[in-house]
């Protein structure tokens, strides 16, 4: 036998043997934790505008996540696009196969981070008034959003997890379901109550909170007005220690292992932050699209295996990925290196507590600029006589995107799920 058919019959071997391997190792899913961190790492470093550089980076820790664990689908996956954006097309060819052969979740949604929704240059005006999206190539005059057609929002509050490490929240519940009452009030925000998912604590899973999303991408049209609002736990970037990575913390996140903290399990249960942007920038088509972030702090000493689950404002890097493409507005109840606070007087997070009385004085037609501006005034003053420190930050696509929640649709069709 040559040197070389003894080299490819030994990769063929290892590459037989590997599924075993990694099931000897990691046994269930969720101990593939390590390498699904490295595929929200190599997410986070690229998007349709990403240089090639970027993308070398990206390739190598999906090439190090299915070393990790190769039955992990969504690494062979987005292997497979970055390898393609890369022009290594043989390669692309291969990855996809095994993507498919572990059963990707995102390929079977057709998710691609690299392909916006709504591209740059399609222009943006408040209503009818035209206006050219800054810093636009596109030639001619930029295209506006007709008027609104149909209204979806997605609204996520939770404040008891599974597992019982994580310090419960006292006022995320009431934070959502107040601002769902008020989308769905006719004489505010005037959303068709069909048109607004909910979902607390045992509803709001990692899966249930996807498949939201999607139930928002199947159904939202250029034409229509897109509300996403999530009151919960959100990590510090400091807290993965391979990537710096920020994770939503979900109804049934793990963090708990025998008394200390799990990276791993959190990685695998919670999350990430870059696929909420990912959802945002890539699969939601509506040109008027504002994500509300109120990931609150309860209050109390952490203690234990989550102790460092200080609830940070999602990094700069997460608020612009969301506000890629047309007409994005993402507010943040705090700075990323702020913890948005809870308030026992008032009975909800101090963000929302004030986007809620906002809403309401201005009978949901305030734009969404001029809102957030009385909002974070009064945020930052009430916080600082209590005794502490936050300020609400809000990340646009453009400097003309803005619009009212309040704003009226056309009649619901019959919602076919």
């Amino acid at each position: 036998m040559t040197s070389s058919r003894i080299i490819r019959f030994a990769w063929l071997v290892l590459l037989a043997a590997l599924p075993a391997i990694c099931t000897s190792a990691w046994g269930q899913d969720d101990q593939c934790g390590a390498g699904k961190d490295l595929v929200v790492q190599a997410l986070e470093r690229i998007s349709p505008q990403s240089n090639n550089g970027a993308f070398e980076d990206a390739l190598q820790l999906l090439k190090h996540a299915v070393s990790e664990c190769s039955e992990l689908g969504d690494a062979w996956y987005y292997r497979s696009l970055v390898e393609q954006r890369l022009g290594h097309d043989a390669l692309a060819k291969y990855s996809m196969d095994k993507a498919r052969f572990n059963g990707s979740e995102a390929l079977q949604q057709g998710l691609n981070p690299l392909v916006l929704a709504t591209p740059a240059g399609r222009g943006f005006a408040v209503e009818a008034a035209p206006a050219k999206t800054p810093g636009s190539t596109a030639s001619g005059p930029a295209e506006s959003p007709g008027p609104v057609a149909q209204k979806w929002a997605l609204v996520i509050g939770i404040g008891r997890f599974t597992d019982s490490s994580i310090p419960r929240l006292n006022f995320t519940t009431a934070d959502a379901s107040s601002f769902a009452a008020e989308l769905t009030d006719p004489a505010i925000g005037r959303f068709p109550s069909s048109h607004v998912h909910v979902l607390t604590d045992e509803q709001a899973t990692t899966r249930n909170i996807k498949e939201g999303l999607n139930w928002i991408a199947r159904h939202a049209g250029t034409n229509d007005l897109v509300v996403i609002y999530v009151a919960t736990h959100g990590t510090p970037r400091t807290m993965d220690t391979a990537g710096g990575a920020n994770y939503l913390v979900t109804y049934d996140t793990e963090v708990d292992k025998a008394g200390s903290f799990d990276e791993d399990a959190m990685f695998a249960t919670a999350y990430p932050m870059v696929e909420l942007a990912n959802a945002v920038a890539t699969r939601m088509k509506a040109l008027r699209t504002a994500v509300i972030l109120d990931t609150c702090y309860s209050g109390g000493s952490m203690q234990g295996a989550v102790a460092a689950l200080a609830n940070k404002g999602p990094s700069s890097q997460m608020l612009d990925r969301m506000t890629e493409g047309t007409g994005r507005i993402v507010m943040s109840a705090s700075r990323v290196d702020e913890e948005s606070l809870e308030s026992p007087a008032l009975k909800h997070g101090y963000f929302t507590y004030f986007l809620l009385q906002a809403l309401k004085t201005g009978n949901g037609q305030t734009l969404l600029s001029q809102l957030f501006d009385a909002v974070a005034q009064q945020v930052s003053a009430r916080v600082s006589s209590d005794g502490s420190h936050q300020h609400p930050v809000m990340s646009k696509s453009s400097a003309d995107a803005d619009f009212a929640l309040g704003v009226a649709g056309a009649e619901p069709a019959k919602i076919v799920q």
